[in-house]
């Protein structure tokens, strides 16, 4: 390689700039430098095409560049045709795409892979988390937070740590959906939950809960957010339990499954039983009837996640708690 190719140094945009090697640091390192010192060495830097060296640039920074958002959801959940995580994923690659900081996803599906993503964490590879779609009181957001690593969850943290959150209105939600229901004259609604072990899951199960309290006795099947529960959720409430004219699915993935297994077993949609899912994701505009849902703002999430964890960083004031609103779409499902 000549010497006309060779990539040109800090020392080389410090000599053209006029200034020591240490004013030209400062300035790439956005710390206080004379404005017309920090000007010299900008027209330097984009004369020559000068890159830092991010290895270089961390030692002084002590920033990686890097923020990781945490799934502790298998491959197969996370790359699944649910549109939930996607989603998520364009919000937050939007907000760091602004901020000019690099997005690194993990799943953590297991405690193994669980346990290496809090070394890593720890060991300042990264530099803050975000997690989402949290199961129980999952162990990894408080072993984070106690090790001082910056960390923000989708939906509160169940367990004694607390750590900034950014969810949406589940309970609303779903009390909305239920109740629109009623309205319709639906007189015996059941629900197929999501998974008993998730904020997500609970909430829009206590929203349902309390759109019918006093009115109706509850009908309760349980599911996990997927299809093929959903399917399996109305198979058993076509058995067990007679005379159902609505149904409030916690997720459009299972409003899907339900929707197949009731068209299966010549039930009509919405004149024989009603059926409202949760999501808004875009098949739900395109189901054979499209189906009534709750819109959930996931981008958004994404990108509070993001804003709530870069601020976190920055040593700036978060909210503890967001809590972003959701939306009822009234289709032809109901």
């Amino acid at each position: 390689m000549s010497r006309g190719d060779r990539r040109p140094t800090l020392e080389t945009v410090a000599a053209l700039a006029g200034v020591s090697r240490a004013t030209a640091s400062r300035v790439i390192n956005d710390q206080p430098v004379a404005p017309p010192s920090r000007r010299a060495v900008e027209r330097a830097i984009a004369e020559v095409g000068y890159v830092p060296n991010q290895a270089a640039r961390s030692l002084v920074t002590h920033r990686t560049g890097l923020i990781a958002l945490v799934l502790p959801e298998s491959s197969t959940r996370v790359f699944s045709d649910d549109q939930f995580f996607p989603r998520l994923i364009q919000g937050v690659s939007q907000e760091l795409e602004t901020a000019d900081e690099q997005l690194v996803l993990m799943l953590a599906g297991s405690a193994t892979s669980r346990e290496r993503i809090e070394r890593s964490a720890v060991a300042g590879r990264v530099d803050g988390v975000m997690l989402a779609s949290l199961h129980g009181t999952d162990p990894l957001s408080g072993a984070l937070a106690k090790s001082g690593v910056p960390v923000v969850s989708n939906e509160r943290v169940l367990g004694p740590v607390e750590v900034p959150s950014i969810g949406v209105d589940n309970r609303g939600g779903a009390r909305a959906a239920v109740e629109h229901l009623i309205a319709t004259g639906r007189r015996r609604i059941a629900t197929i939950t999501g998974p008993s072990d998730m904020i997500a899951g609970m909430d829009r199960l206590d929203g349902y809960l309390e759109a019918i309290e006093g009115a109706q006795e509850p009908v309760v099947a349980s599911g996990d957010f997927t299809r093929a529960s959903g399917e399996a959720a109305m198979t058993r409430l076509l058995a067990e339990h007679s005379g159902v004219d609505g149904v409030f699915a916690a997720s459009d993935l299972m409003a899907e499954g339900a929707l197949h297994v009731l068209r299966q077993n010549g039930f009509r949609v919405p004149e024989d039983v009603a059926l409202v899912g949760f999501d808004d994701i875009t098949r739900a505009a395109h189901t054979d009837p499209p189906l009534t849902t709750v819109r959930q703002p996931v981008d958004g999430i994404g990108r509070h996640l993001a804003s709530q964890l870069l601020s976190l960083i920055a040593a700036e004031p978060v909210e503890p708690a967001i809590t972003l609103t959701t939306e009822l779409i009234i289709r032809d499902s109901t």
